[in-house]
């Protein structure tokens, strides 16, 4: 049974890195293309903004907050894969004198992590001269990399594949369905989308390999890392949609009434909270993965924890 298990994980790496080879992408050469963003078309989709019931907003003000939150998402992902990359490269180290086709997946899939860093760097540029200033993203990808890191490994695979499967999701079900997109920004996130595909394989793989080393007892410490780890990033969506609001706010053109205020600061809130964590726990795949590794009793624990969040 091991040595089964083994040859598909073996062969599930290989074929990442085939696929990789297969679809590898440049910046400049096949995404942006000489093109600037257009900015008289939405970045987010509807299901991603989700303001679809603040009716008071006009077509407009509606489409500046999905550009305002549109940066905010190439952010964050920019902010993530500061921590995604550098966790690869570490738990790459058990594969150098091992399976050299492992290694060689995750070195590929730590190379496209920082590549990716640069395209959300070069998106933050060339979207700022086009809105108005006084934006400002809030959290700092160094401090959250190192807070992040100082979880054990299986919470922060955890939270990895959390994160690369809702990248999935939110691609294939709201983002390129959707044809009132800026085309720049959609095809950011189509060759985003393409090599996160594999990124979310071998985060399976390594976070079901780090599990099996686990204790009962270490692995209850880990849900309890993870726990934390979403507690701190509902801290930083708090603060960034508050953040976010108050750019909205200031730029829109307009005075709004105290209850108007808000519900669009509620509004960015249950936006940020939808995007980055409920997507995610509500994923079919990752609900399937945790819930193989863990008891009843640590799921209610991750449930109760997430319960305030959700609801």
């Amino acid at each position: 049974m091991q040595t089964m298990q083994h040859n598909e994980a073996h062969d599930r790496y290989a074929k990442c890195i085939e696929v990789s080879k297969r679809i590898r992408w440049e910046i400049d050469r096949d995404v942006i293309r000489g093109r600037s963003f257009d900015v008289s078309k939405k970045f987010l989709p509807d299901g991603l903004c989700r303001i679809g019931k603040l009716d008071f907003l006009g077509a407009a003000e509606k489409r500046l907050v999905s550009q305002i939150q549109g940066r905010t998402y190439a952010n964050m992902f920019g902010l993530v894969e500061r921590f995604i990359g550098a966790k690869m490269l570490e738990i790459s180290r058990e594969h150098w004198l091992g399976d050299q086709t492992a290694l060689e997946a995750l070195v590929r899939f730590t190379d496209e992590e920082l590549k990716h860093q640069e395209l959300f760097r070069r998106i933050e540029q060339m979207v700022a001269p086009d809105m108005p200033a006084g934006y400002s993203f809030m959290p700092q990808p160094n401090d959250v990399a190192t807070a992040v890191l100082g979880k054990c490994t299986w919470a922060v695979l955890a939270l990895t594949c959390h994160i690369e499967l809702f990248t999935q999701a939110h691609y294939r079900q709201s983002i390129e369905p959707d044809s009132d997109l800026s085309d720049l920004w959609k095809d950011v996130f189509l060759f985003h989308w393409k090599e996160e595909s594999q990124h979310a394989i071998l985060d399976e793989l390594e976070w079901k390999r780090e599990d099996a080393k686990l204790t009962p007892q270490q692995r209850d410490q880990a849900v309890s890392d993870l726990i934390d780890l979403v507690a701190a990033v509902d801290g930083i969506l708090q603060l960034q949609a508050a953040a976010d609001t108050d750019y909205f706010l200031r730029i829109c053109g307009r005075i709004f009434q105290k209850a108007q205020v808000t519900a669009i600061g509620d509004a960015m809130l249950a936006a940020y909270r939808w995007q980055y964590i409920t997507s995610g726990v509500q994923d079919e795949r990752f609900g399937k993965i945790l819930s193989g590794m863990i008891t009843g009793a640590q799921m209610e624990r991750i449930g109760a924890a997430l319960a305030p969040i959700v609801n």
